[in-house]
């Protein structure tokens, strides 16, 4: 959502509020500091940056007290921040800082070791909580909003640059103007009710936009205070939310798996938490979640992007993640033709009858606030195709236009000519008991096409009885004949990426080949045996008969020969 304001006003607006705003430990900074702060930060990214460049800045952060602080600063200035992925290393790093165009990079000590040897031309490196960084602060302490600025702020003014976690290619960075965000964090205040007595735990990384776009900016939006963890904890997760007094929080990807896999507690429904906000927790965790912690999560879609919303509104059907936000024109296209798919049709216990004809991607046929990647047109043109914004998610949709997730493109499988969306098979295998974790990918077929692998992670004290997994899979209404994995690899923690999402490109390169054990349906009778030596050969002759080499594309869930 695009706003006429910006966030330099929401922080302008925060001078003379002394009420906490910003909590990390033991440090309580009021609202008023806050802005004091980046008003300071603001006058001396003026002096630094050099004159006739981009106003751009990098971020190479945990979660602490700076990183708001010049996201704020920015905001003052009329500058953008590219937030970097402190997991990326060498060549990769250095690209990731030197595409943004950033003159100017804003670290810590913690990540000193990560920038040793690049080559990082014209990029000046400012270490944070040093004596050095002090006194370079120390002239602009009197500085007040507005003293500051390198470009005019408005609502098309750049605020960041975000990367998106791609699968295949160099990260693009995303573009997002101070009046989307500003918007953004309006909408999501409105939706859920944010007030400026509420507490927002930022547990995310802040160089992703979840974090910023859904944590930050409707606390921003609505004077609430924010409190920070440098880096997500399951163990400390609760404890924090208390002694934070925290009322909300957003999760990516496998976070909420990770809470539940903690051990229970007689308290753990002793907290103020109201409200969890984000993707990829599955309706089975959710309920799990609120049983036991007493607290609703609420499934959201968007992207740093912005090109398309699903909003959840009241009557959602369980599994549903809403309907198109105000504005959006979603509908669900074969990604071929662009012709609308089947709407769903399901049986007993919500079923799926018609995933064949119905999954498809999400387009936005409407005017998106899409801005764009930095330097990119190949990547903006392929956003973009037809006038439509492609979102490379496959979603059906039911009669009554509620959307449902189904996983990436990236993340079909075609198996016995049926095509399947790995989500939906994932979602159903997060029903049995004993699962931490689910993840399901493909792997090739040795004539044709693909068979499925799940990959699993178990709770505390479980042990893989391919017996009971088996019966548990047989009991399942809704999987349909062709969903059952031909192959289960059982692992001690899901690979992640760095905002806690399967690293499903891991996945698929060891594929049934890795360290870990694997049972198999050998017979394709249900039956699940261990992948033994003399079970891995066999089955690689069976690839060399039909000349299927295995080798994979790297994030593709697609295989080819050699």
């Amino acid at each position: 959502m695009r706003s006429t304001g910006t966030v330099a006003e929401l922080v302008r607006r925060q001078w003379g509020d002394h009420r906490p705003a910003l909590k990390h430990g033991p440090t309580v900074l009021s609202h008023h500091q806050v802005v004091e702060g980046a008003a300071a930060r603001a006058a001396l990214l003026a002096d630094l940056l050099p004159r006739g460049g981009e106003p751009h800045l990098a971020v190479l952060l945990d979660n602490t007290p700076e990183f708001p602080l010049w996201l704020s600063a920015a905001a003052l200035a009329g500058a953008a921040v590219a937030g970097i992925n402190p997991t990326r290393r060498g060549p990769e790093l250095a690209r990731d800082i030197l595409h943004t165009e950033a003159r100017v990079l804003i670290t810590e000590r913690a990540h000193l070791p990560l920038l040793a040897d690049l080559e990082l031309p014209g990029v000046r490196v400012v270490v944070t909580g040093t004596e050095a960084y002090a006194a370079l602060l120390a002239p602009y302490a009197g500085a007040r909003p507005g003293d500051a600025v390198l470009a005019p702020v408005g609502p098309d003014s750049r605020m960041l640059l975000y990367f998106t976690s791609g699968s295949t290619g160099a990260p693009k960075a995303a573009i997002c103007t101070q009046g989307r965000l500003a918007g953004a964090g309006a909408s999501l205040a409105g939706h859920f009710g944010v007030r400026s007595s509420d507490t927002h735990y930022i547990c995310m990384p802040m160089f992703h936009g979840n974090a910023v776009l859904a944590d930050w900016a409707p606390a921003l939006s609505a004077k609430a205070a924010i409190a920070l963890r440098p880096r997500f904890s399951a163990s400390a997760f609760l404890d924090d939310v208390r002694a934070y007094g925290a009322t909300y929080f957003t999760y990516v990807g496998r976070a909420v798996q990770y809470l539940l896999a903690t051990p229970e507690r007689p308290d753990d429904r002793d907290h103020p938490l109201r409200l969890g906000f984000g993707t990829e927790a599955g309706a089975v965790d959710a309920a799990r979640f609120r049983e036991r912690f007493g607290v609703r999560l609420v499934e959201g879609y968007g992207s740093s992007e912005g090109g398309a919303a699903i909003q959840h509104t009241p009557g959602t059907p369980a599994g549903a993640i809403g309907r198109a936000a105000p504005g959006d024109d979603l509908a669900v296209v074969d990604p071929e033709s662009g012709a609308e798919r089947a709407p769903a049709r399901f049986g007993p216990g919500g079923r799926l009858l018609n995933g064949d004809e119905a999954i498809g991607e999400l387009v936005n046929r409407g005017p998106t606030p899409f801005e764009g990647y930095w330097r990119n047109p190949a990547a903006d043109a392929e956003r973009a195709r037809r006038g439509w914004y492609w979102t490379g998610d496959l979603f059906y949709r039911d009669a009554d236009g509620f959307l449902y997730f189904a996983g990436r493109t990236d993340d079909r499988l075609r198996v016995d000519s049926e095509n399947l969306a790995a989500a939906t098979i994932e979602h159903i295998l997060a029903r049995w008991e004993e699962v931490a974790a689910a993840a399901v990918h493909a792997v090739p077929d040795p004539v044709t096409g693909d068979q499925v692998m799940a990959a699993l992670t178990l709770r505390a004290g479980a042990a893989f009885d391919p017996a009971a997994f088996a019966a548990f899979l047989r009991a399942q209404p809704d999987l349909g004949t062709k969903m059952a994995p031909r192959f289960v690899r059982i692992l001690d923690r899901m690979p992640v990426t760095a905002t806690n999402k399967i690293h499903r490109v891991a996945l698929r390169r060891a594929g049934f080949r890795c360290p870990d054990p694997v049972w198999w349906d050998r017979d394709g009778d249900g039956t699940y045996v261990p992948l033994d030596a003399a079970g891995l050969a066999a089955l690689l002759e069976q690839y060399e008969e039909h000349g299927t080499p295995l080798r994979a594309v790297p994030g593709k869930a697609k295989w080819r020969p050699s």
